[in-house]
């Protein structure tokens, strides 16, 4: 029996030293294989359960090492390296706490053991880290939680809790791409990870692919009934879709009261989904521009672009606004940055538009000078002058101070410059298309008021304004 037993011994060590030979050539599948060997032979000898928990864990199977790892140290407690594979694996699995007990226990037996001592002050760091992001999570300081994970995940690289509320704080980052990344790796070693599916499910949400985001949520409520985060926005992601849809089919049907309401709800469901308030801020100031609100349309567009600064939609409702409300300058900023994003020829002749409206707004306004409409006649325009003219012709301001009849006078000199635009269709074409008059040959300067006065009412002589009692006066001819 004894020759057995030593027979078996000295087997189980030549699968060990086989082990040790693939182990430093790096060969960490075959080395797993001797060191297996090496315990069936001797399963109660430690150093063969360290050597493996050791080879697991160049294999990055760092739960499968911890078992291991632990069975060394219950068959020989004063196995040091046991207790520091032991540890390293907790460590690297995230659970910190643990892994400082294996640390303090290694040191009890080696006080000066320098790597017992390096990976305790790691361990006691990541615990440091996770009460700051825990913190940090609730001030909604995402940008930290993501920098103490990463600093973390240095010391705990299998630890699926860090890598999950990175990926969370990521997506509330807006960075998807990168959250979607670090959940589908998760994914692919474990497709049932109820937190994995909840941050894909996040992602999608948050990227307003609402009904892809739902089926991920309900998915991780099937792995995990009591998963309050994916119930949440399972919940939430049901309703905006809801309200959304109504608001649109409202806003379809001319109902725009109806729409804004609905909008304005769905507005209050989630301030964390960006790309998806967005849109629903440009939709409200879609329908506040149909209800000629037109100054709250251009908030909800502010709105809207603030959240997402490349939505071209938004830019164009707004700039569309801008125009309505005669803010020339606005509308030509956004024009051009619609351009600049997207070179379309229909960009292109919107900016284009713009320009011409805004060089247009810096020339004197012959409508508004003579109070009518850009659609005015040419009764209208007529009727308009004579009125204009008489109330700011000179004579009739004689006998006011100096200041008052220099500004009448200047008043009616632009009357009469107005006059003689609007009432000739071919400058009056030439004024609505924003081109030049001098262009025309056409120097404003150089009229005399006086003459398009006398050519308009007409008479053979002069004319004046006599009064014919207090504040009152009458237009005659000589």
């Amino acid at each position: 029996m004894w020759k057995l037993l030593r027979g078996r011994s000295r087997e189980a060590e030549s699968f060990k030293e086989q082990g040790n030979a693939y182990y430093a050539k790096k060969d960490y599948n075959e080395a797993y294989n001797y060191y297996t060997k090496a315990i069936d032979m001797c399963p109660k000898n430690a150093s063969y359960y360290g050597n493996r928990a050791a080879t697991l864990m160049m294999l990055g199977k760092f739960r499968e090492a911890l078992g291991d790892a632990q069975q060394s140290v219950r068959l020989d407690d004063s196995f040091v390296r046991g207790h520091l594979r032991e540890g390293k694996c907790h460590l690297s699995l995230g659970n910190a706490m643990a892994a400082c007990r294996s640390f303090q226990r290694a040191l009890e037996l080696d006080h000066k053991n320098a790597q017992a001592q390096q990976e305790f002050k790691n361990a006691n760091a990541v615990i440091e880290y996770e009460k700051i992001a825990e913190t940090d999570f609730e001030k909604r300081d995402f940008r930290k939680v993501v920098f103490c994970m990463d600093r973390a995940l240095e010391y705990a690289p299998a630890c699926h809790r860090f890598k999950i509320l990175k990926a969370e704080c990521l997506a509330m980052l807006g960075r998807y791409p990168e959250a979607q990344s670090v959940a589908s790796d998760i994914l692919r070693m474990d497709s049932t990870n109820a937190d994995a599916l909840y941050v894909r499910g996040l992602c999608l949400y948050y990227e307003d692919c609402i009904e892809k985001a739902v089926q991920f949520f309900v998915q991780a409520l099937r792995m995990a009934p009591d998963h309050e985060k994916a119930c949440v926005a399972c919940r939430n992601a049901k309703a905006l879709k809801a309200k959304k849809e109504d608001g649109n089919k409202a806003f379809k049907e001319g109902n725009y009261k109806l729409a804004y309401e609905l909008y304005t709800e769905a507005l209050g469901i989630d301030p964390n989904n960006i790309k998806t308030n967005a849109k629903l801020y440009c939709n409200r100031g879609t329908v506040n521009s149909k209800l000629r609100k037109l100054d709250d349309a251009i908030e909800d567009c502010t709105n809207a672009v603030k959240l997402d600064d490349t939505y071209i939609k938004a830019y164009l409702r707004r700039a569309q606004c801008y125009l309505d409300t005669e803010q020339y300058e606005e509308a030509v900023r956004d024009y051009e940055k619609v351009y600049q994003t997207e070179k379309t020829k229909e960009h292109k002749q919107l900016l284009k538009n713009a320009q011409l409206e805004l060089k247009k707004s810096k020339r004197k306004d012959y409508y508004k000078i003579l109070g009518v409409d850009k659609n005015a006649s040419e009764d209208e325009i007529k009727k308009a002058y004579r009125k204009r003219a008489l109330m700011h012709h000179p004579d009739r301001h004689s006998g006011a101070s100096a200041e008052v009849q220099k500004e009448e006078e200047k008043k009616f000199k632009e009357v009469g410059e107005a006059f003689t635009i609007l009432s000739d269709p071919k400058k009056k074409t030439r004024y609505d298309s924003g081109q030049d008059l001098d262009e025309e040959g056409m120097n404003m300067g150089d009229f005399d008021a006086n003459n398009i006065f006398k050519a308009f009412f007409g008479g053979p002589g002069g004319f004046s304004f006599e009064a014919s009692g207090p504040g009152n006066f009458f237009f005659q001819f000589g």
